[in-house]
């Protein structure tokens, strides 16, 4: 089964956000390149819009449930979730609340390890931590926030069992 990956309103605007200062930031400093060699002017207008490109391809598109793996979807890949030994799943929108993150807290993603109190430490594949879905294996725990994590979680229920 197929999901989406819904953007929150945050996500949003720090990601928008990061976009206008990296625009602003090239944009500025171009205007004092007249005499700039070539490191200058890449280190201006070049090293903003790789930052750019280059995060948006990590970008989380959506989740596919398979019998034994969770893919989650990128631009031109699959990260995977190797669902053996996965020992319960529940919704919980407040589950990303205070985390420390070790990641990508905001730009085109919430993605990468982070910690909390509730959860310890965990994995992310996020985008809008209010349709939050814990998944929980005895080495490891995943965040992951489809579209609708009702059916979510009813699939997973009809796929790894209850």
């Amino acid at each position: 089964m197929a999901f989406r990956s819904p953007w929150s309103r945050r996500l949003s605007y720090s990601t928008l956000g990061f976009i206008v200062v990296l625009f602003v930031v090239s944009t500025l400093g171009r205007s004092g390149l007249h005499r700039a060699g070539f490191l200058e002017t890449f280190m201006v207008t070049g090293v903003p819009l790789i930052l750019a490109s280059g995060s948006s391809l990590f970008i989380i598109r959506g989740y596919i449930i398979t019998p034994d793996t969770l893919f989650i979807q990128r631009f031109f890949w699959h990260s995977r979730v190797d669902l053996t030994g996965l020992i319960s799943f529940e919704i919980d929108p407040d589950a990303m609340s205070g985390s420390v993150r070790f990641g990508n807290g905001g730009l085109f993603c919430i993605a990468g390890f982070f910690h909390n109190d509730r959860l310890g430490n965990y994995r992310a594949y996020a985008t809008d931590p209010r349709l939050a879905v814990v998944l929980r294996f005895p080495d490891k725990t995943v965040v992951v926030t489809p579209d609708n994590p009702e059916q979510f979680v009813a699939a997973l229920k009809e796929i790894v069992g209850a």
